[in-house]
């Protein structure tokens, strides 16, 4: 090595993700619920990266943009809006409508936020 440091220009390797739910055999909807701190996990490491001034904000935003995390991210909340709708006894019960509204909604301001990025 000749007194040479090995450092690597990449803010992470993920090779594999084990969750709780791997390790404990839970049931579907339990591994399905883990998925979202995993997800917040690996936004907070960009944001950690931004912060110690590791990466460039606006190539991060940009990579996001380009991922279409958004459409993603608004996608779980038109997949749950749909979901209340579907599973409703009733199409026209206020409580159904309004939280399918309101998670609709949510997927709206989540895309419109990054419209204006």
């Amino acid at each position: 090595m000749n007194g040479e440091k090995n450092t690597s220009s990449e803010l992470a390797r993920v090779t594999a993700v084990e969750t709780a739910a791997e390790r404990t055999g839970a049931t579907v909807d339990e591994d399905l619920a883990v998925l979202a701190p995993a997800a917040a996990a690996a936004l907070n490491l960009l944001s950690d990266a931004i912060r110690r001034g590791r990466a460039d904000q606006d190539a991060i935003v940009q990579a996001l943009k380009a991922a279409g995390v958004h459409e993603a991210f608004a996608g779980v909340f038109d997949a749950a809006a749909e979901r209340v709708m579907n599973d409703a006894e009733d199409p026209y019960d206020f409580d159904d409508r309004l939280e399918a509204d309101n998670l609709g909604g949510a997927a709206s301001d989540v895309r419109r936020a990054f419209h204006w990025l």
